[in-house]
């Protein structure tokens, strides 16, 4: 029996080996035939000898054919997306905005954007343990199982120098070749096809069924390494390590001391990506040191250490056979171009965004006309011109319509602004639903429904406003259909679960004009329950950090409005969650009431992000420039210069870390 054992865990080892040589370098050593042998030969003595047992083995790859529900797990760090750019010049700005902020010498790292499905995974012990996707940033899907399908990532890590416990995060992507059999497949059988191997990876990573993941042949890119105790502090050093304990890491990856060798970079792989086997559509630029990422620290929505630069769109010419209007959530009417259909990007595209009544006047657009289509950043297809010469033979001229095309309300245009928009918010259709869809969404309120059972509850006649979901039944979801007791419990369990959601999250929740995430926050820090922000004039608000007058005006407007009164004090009868906590509160102090800080350097203590934090805890206030309203510069190492004379100047105190943190 020892003879057997050593012979399985032997098969493994070379097995493991051989994959590692064909998937990840490229470099295969054996036959596919003799590999296959050899492959048989190991399902074999496993199946003769369960005893040996082992989840890690090679042959698990092809995963098991058992239904199962996927699980959302939040994330140890949350999986940001980045700040994207589209030209030259954007990139000089990042570049030297970086030099001004470090004011020390900093490389950069420049990577092919892969066009995938973004994903996390967590290796203990050089096992791989866990398999999450972006999900909304916070918290994702484990796919796990279908994860461990794809051979070019390692179930198990090579070497022994590596953490006890690290994420690596990166793409999973499913080739041209991959992409276009599948599609052929799908053709014969009479289904519908992929747009692009991006939905298609998303959609394989979602499948119910690891057999038909591991059927599909995905591949990876792997580029980026959190976690405690990492061997190197540069980012492009611990890519190289990873490669070395079996990661698939690009090798187009490159290390830049210049601006000039970055643009070389761009305009290298801009023309040549079109030979790689996979799709990519942009280059990512990151500060190579760890150190000084965190010093950079991150906004609410992306690090500052990092920008995706995206190649330029490609452009298709088409005819407009019709022009739709569209009710937004917020009242926004937008108008949407039917196309003839065209193919742009790898995918056959048939409606793009006209944006407003002045777009379309520009182009003085007409029914019938060849119109040039791109994709901005190759996402959002858009009209960004006419070709005049092509007209002939062509119908009416597109005018922007004067009525809600849902309630027919007739349609409101602020002088200030572009769009149009519908005021019957209490009773327009599209809005409603959009404004119900909006409050329910992760980031919202997190309740456990989607669009379109949104959309079922409407026609049912159990909701016209987010107060209504508090008030269904158990009773009233079986009477619908495709409702059981299961979905039933799962729905009321959420709305039981939504009554914890912090006031922060519900402000964003109720959707008001111009208020997104951030600005929520800083409402709920400044006004520290309903009642307060109720009462707030325009000059409280617009005192209040990155409220302006636009945002000031529509909150003014939001809780002047009767209906809005009536809603709000709905939910609170239901028990949301319109005050911020006592315990938070509690940490809360005013040491710092009433000054204002400008931060600048570089720190070893805390991110700049961290002293921010701190700074808005106890009162005071950030600002990124020097002013009259200064009180303290709090400054860290290698501060830019232009800044540190004109505080001087000014007569601003200037302090450290030491004694920043002295007056807390």
């Amino acid at each position: 029996m020892e003879e057997i054992r050593i012979k399985i865990e032997t098969l493994r080892k070379e097995i493991d080996n051989w994959n590692y040589q064909y998937y990840v370098l490229s470099q295969p050593v054996i036959s596919d035939f003799e590999f296959d042998l050899k492959l048989k030969e190991l399902e074999r003595l496993e199946a003769e000898y369960p005893e040996y047992n082992d989840p890690y083995s090679p042959t698990q790859r092809v995963g098991s054919d058992i239904n199962k529900n996927f699980v959302q797990v939040e994330h140890a760090y949350p999986m940001l997306s980045l700040a994207n750019t589209y030209s030259e010049e954007e990139v000089a700005d990042f570049y030297n905005r970086t030099k001004k902020s470090l004011n020390e010498d900093f490389e950069l790292v420049c990577e092919l954007k892969y066009d995938g499905a973004s994903i996390s995974l967590t290796y203990e012990n050089g096992l791989l343990v866990r398999a999450i996707t972006r999900g909304d940033g916070v918290r994702g899907d484990d796919v796990t199982a279908n994860v461990r399908t794809i051979s070019s990532i390692p179930l198990k890590l090579h070497g022994e120098n590596y953490p006890d416990l690290f994420e690596i995060r990166g793409e999973i992507l499913m080739p041209w070749a991959s992409f276009n059999q599948l599609n052929k497949e799908r053709e014969e059988q009479g289904e519908s096809l992929f747009a692009n191997p991006r939905n298609a990876s998303s959609g394989t990573l979602k499948l119910q069924n690891p057999a038909t993941v591991a059927s599909r042949k995905l591949d990876s890119y792997l580029y980026y390494i959190l976690g405690e105790g990492l061997p190197n502090d540069g980012h492009y050093e611990n890519l190289e390590m990873a490669r070395s304990w079996g990661f698939k890491i690009s090798n187009t990856t490159k290390k830049c001391k210049s601006l000039q060798e970055v643009f070389d970079f761009i305009n290298y792989w801009d023309t040549e990506r079109k030979n790689l086997p996979v799709a990519t559509d942009g280059v990512v630029l990151k500060i190579n040191s760890a150190r000084q990422q965190l010093n950079l620290g991150w906004t609410s929505k992306s690090p500052r250490w990092a920008i995706a630069y995206k190649f330029q769109a490609e452009s298709a010419e088409t005819r407009l056979n019709s022009v739709d209007f569209q009710v937004g959530r917020t009242g926004t009417v937008t108008p949407v171009a039917n196309l003839e259909p065209v193919s742009l990007s790898g995918t056959i595209v048939k409606r793009a965004s006209l944006h407003n009544e002045d777009i379309i006047n520009s182009f003085d657009l007409h029914i019938g006309d060849m119109c040039y289509v791109e994709k901005g950043g190759e996402i959002i297809p858009k009209i960004t011109g006419v070709n005049i010469e092509a007209r002939s033979m062509t119908g009416e001229k597109v005018n922007f319509i004067k009525t809600c095309p849902a309630c027919s309300t007739p349609l409101i245009r602020e002088p200030s602004e572009a769009a149009y928009y519908c005021p019957n918010h209490a009773n327009c259709a599209p809005q409603i639903k959009g404004m119900i869809e909006h409050f329910v969404s992760r980031k919202a309120m997190y309740i456990n429904i989607g669009a379109e059972t949104v959309e079922q509850f409407y026609n049912a006649g159990l909701v016209r406003n987010v107060a209504d979901l508090y008030d269904i039944k158990h009773s009233d979801l079986l009477n619908l259909e495709r409702w059981g007791k299961k979905s039933a419990d799962n729905f009321v369990e959420s709305i039981k679960e939504s009554l914890q959601i912090p006031y922060n999250r519900v402000l964003y929740a109720l959707g008001i004009r111009f208020v997104g995430e951030t600005v929520a926050g800083r409402l709920a820090r400044a006004f520290h329950n309903i009642d307060q922000l109720k009462a707030a004039t325009y000059e409280q608000l617009i005192a209040v950090e990155e409220i302006g007058e636009r945002i000031a005006k529509s909150v003014l407007e939001y809780f002047a409005d009767i209906a809005n009164q009536a809603l709000i004090n709905r939910l609170q009868l239901h028990g949301l969650q319109f005050a911020v906590r006592e315990e938070i509160l509690a940490e809360r102090t005013n040491i710092l009431q009433g000054k204002t800080f400008v931060i600048s350097g570089t720190f070893s203590l805390h991110s700049r992000d961290e002293y921010k934090a701190m700074i808005e805890k106890n009162g005071g206030k950030n600002s990124s420039s020097i002013s009259g309203n200064t009180s303290f510069v709090l400054a860290g190492e290698n501060m830019g210069p232009a800044k540190l004379e004109k505080a001087r100047k000014s007569g601003i105190k200037i302090i450290n870390e030491k004694e920043f943190l002295s007056m807390l």
